[in-house]
């Protein structure tokens, strides 16, 4: 998915949530996407960069070690193999969506090569229900934007920048789809 892509499809999904100068809640979104826009300038230089992409899974039990404290852990495959350790910074539900935004540490291998990164990540997703904070139910659709933190890279990530997107298939299996481009 490329950059105006995404930038539409928060766009759309923030008209689906009611924006408004009476929901505080939607003017931060909007100002989100806003900063988004931002960051999506700053990507422009690495449009020249490597595609990648591949599928991540919630990971199973022994799959992935370390991580102490993560919310959640993906395997990832393709371009990116190994693991993510999710942890949540803040969630919310808003107009019936949940929105989730956090760190992110990748560790795993590159073209064999190891190395690792941190991403500071935002997600949107839409479930059967979102009360208390979080969702409830099965997830309906979502999709998420992992910016790279400069300078967090290691290994073969030393001095990378870029970032990467997923957009979520739930139907049957529930798996995580990924694509972006990174400068190294």
């Amino acid at each position: 998915m490329n950059n105006k892509t995404f930038i539409c499809l928060v766009f759309c999904l923030a008209l689906i949530i009611g924006c408004s100068k009476d929901n505080p809640v939607s003017q931060e979104l909007t100002q989100k996407s806003a900063q988004s826009e931002q960051e999506s300038a700053v990507l422009s230089a690495a449009q020249r960069g490597t595609q990648i992409s591949g599928i991540g899974f919630l990971a199973q039990a022994g799959e992935c070690e370390g991580g102490e404290g993560a919310s959640y852990v993906l395997t990832m495959t393709g371009d990116l193999e190994g693991c993510v350790f999710t942890f949540i910074d803040k969630s919310e539900c808003v107009g019936g969506y949940y929105y989730e935004e956090g760190r992110e540490h990748f560790v795993g291998t590159y073209k064999g090569k190891e190395g690792s990164f941190w991403t500071n990540y935002k997600s949107l997703g839409k479930y059967e229900g979102c009360s208390g904070g979080g969702p409830t139910g099965a997830e309906i659709l979502g999709f998420c934007e992992h910016p790279l933190v400069k300078g967090s890279g290691e290994g073969v990530f030393k001095g990378a920048a870029g970032r990467y997107y997923m957009v979520d298939k739930v139907k049957r299996e529930v798996k995580y789809p990924y694509e972006g481009r990174l400068l190294f």
